[in-house]
């Protein structure tokens, strides 16, 4: 992805200034929506490691598949419970849209967030 692309995150800033250095590892997400959001452009951007390294280890797959066709076109976040600075715990209500086969489709998920030490990581989630 180009540097001065907008980010997948919908944040409008280029990638290489928002979510790229969180996939990268140079810093890590300071809350549970900017977790989500990196997560998002991870499966944007097909990611794999950063997904599963972001993934609470109680709950992570030990693989993850991601389809090449899928394209993920659009994110927006609806709600949020928690997951600040100072949380432990958090939730992230959000629709996903993309493309698949030509055709628009939308995930809505309530996502869950555990913190451990300064890291934050995706529990699982409800769709809806």
């Amino acid at each position: 992805m180009n540097a001065i692309r907008p980010c997948p995150c919908g944040f409008g800033e280029p990638f290489a200034d928002c979510c790229a250095p969180l996939h990268a590892g140079e810093r890590r997400a300071a809350t549970a929506e900017q977790l989500m959001r990196s997560r998002y452009s991870a499966f944007a951007v097909g990611d794999r490691a950063y997904l599963l390294a972001s993934w609470h280890p109680s709950t992570r797959p030990a693989g993850l598949d991601l389809d090449p066709e899928q394209r993920w076109v659009g994110l927006d976040v609806l709600d949020r419970t928690g997951g600040g600075p100072f949380d432990a715990e958090g939730t992230v209500r959000f629709r996903a849209h993309y493309r698949l086969r030509g055709r628009a489709g939308s995930l809505t998920e309530t996502s869950r967030f555990r913190r451990a030490g300064t890291s934050w990581y995706y529990v699982d989630g409800d769709h809806d």
